[in-house]
């Protein structure tokens, strides 16, 4: 006869958050699927959607205590499918493919950026400041280019002569990824508190402008993200290397330095004491 186990020892998974990972996994799926048929607008917005997904899982798996390691590692992987190989096919099928080699090496750079950011980021958790992302995330940097190609097909651009163009941006954007910039990570924000009158006005005017023209907005908002590293990191450089070595005066000392320190006082003590 068989014993049932009891239901907390059953293994499994939380359904919710990573129904929300498998969301955004299937639109990063579906816009590869959709740049291959040429419909890129569907393409574009389907990464946006990916966006709101990712965002979603997490808070959601903190709001109802269901985070675990699995969840973790499934989210990394689909980030990697709706914000790595995803942009980059979608910005290969709509500009790329008449330039040749530089192309597709291009769209390359921006898929192993993407796969490096993620890795750094993962193996960064406990111990990066939370204030900033090192690097470019590989959210901003998708909509960057899922915002180009959007902006692109809304006013009907003719993308095959700019073509080294965008693979510039694909190839910049990649970089940023990779790079030691730093990024506000809005962290530091508390979404819980009260917030004056005014804040909440602010907020539906950028509602009211995103609906007015998505694609623009978007693409000018994430943009202007992009470049915020490079310039924040550059303005404040003075300062972030005064936190450097004010890290390093707080680090502690290596055991073996602390022994051979001790053994150099205990010697010259015993030197000391003699006639």
């Amino acid at each position: 006869m068989k014993v049932k186990k009891p239901l907390a020892s059953r293994r499994g998974i939380y359904l919710l958050p990573n129904l929300l990972t498998t969301a955004g996994l299937f639109a990063g799926f579906y816009a590869v699927v959709a740049s291959m048929q040429g419909h890129f607008e569907n393409a574009a917005i389907a990464i946006f959607i990916a966006m709101i997904m990712d965002g979603l899982d997490g808070r959601m798996a903190r709001m109802t205590n269901t985070q675990s390691d699995f969840g973790a590692e499934y989210d990394s992987m689909a980030d990697m499918v709706s914000f790595g190989i995803a942009p980059s096919l979608v910005v290969y099928n709509w500009a790329l493919t008449d330039i040749g080699k530089f192309g597709w090496l291009a769209a390359f750079v921006y898929v192993i950026g993407a796969a490096l950011r993620l890795a750094r980021f993962n193996t960064q958790v406990g111990t990066a400041d939370k204030r900033y992302f090192q690097g470019l995330a590989s959210p901003s940097a998708a909509a960057v280019l899922a915002g180009l190609v959007w902006l692109g097909v809304e006013y009907q651009w003719d993308a095959k002569p700019w073509g080294v163009y965008v693979g510039i941006l694909t190839l910049i954007t990649g970089l940023l990824m990779v790079s030691n910039f730093r990024y506000s990570s809005f962290k530091e924000v508390d979404w819980k508190g009260k917030i004056p009158f005014i804040g909440v006005l602010i907020i539906v005017l950028v509602f009211i402008f995103i609906a007015m023209d998505p694609p623009s907005v978007l693409f000018g908002g994430f943009a202007l993200y992009a470049l915020s590293g490079p310039v924040m990191t550059l303005w404040r450089i003075k300062d972030i290397k005064e936190e450097r070595r004010q890290r390093k005066r707080t680090e502690p000392v290596d055991s073996h330095e602390e022994d051979s320190d001790k053994a150099a006082e205990d010697n010259k003590e015993s030197n000391n004491s003699k006639p």
